[in-house]
């Protein structure tokens, strides 16, 4: 859901703190914040490649 709209609807019932919380966890599953601190700055194709390969080996173990 990269790049698509975050919505929370607060019940009548609900907290403004509890409605914060889901929209926070959504937030965070869908990856937008991720995505954004990627973008941040350019990444070279070959520090690119080196960050995954990393991140494989150290998910390989």
């Amino acid at each position: 859901m990269v790049g698509g709209v975050t919505e929370v609807r607060v019940g009548k019932d609900e907290s403004l703190d509890s409605a914060l919380r889901r929209f926070k966890r959504q937030v965070k599953r869908s990856g937008v914040l991720s995505e954004a601190k990627r973008h941040e700055h350019y990444e070279k194709p070959s520090a690119k490649r080196r960050r995954k390969l990393a991140r494989r080996k150290r998910d390989a173990r």
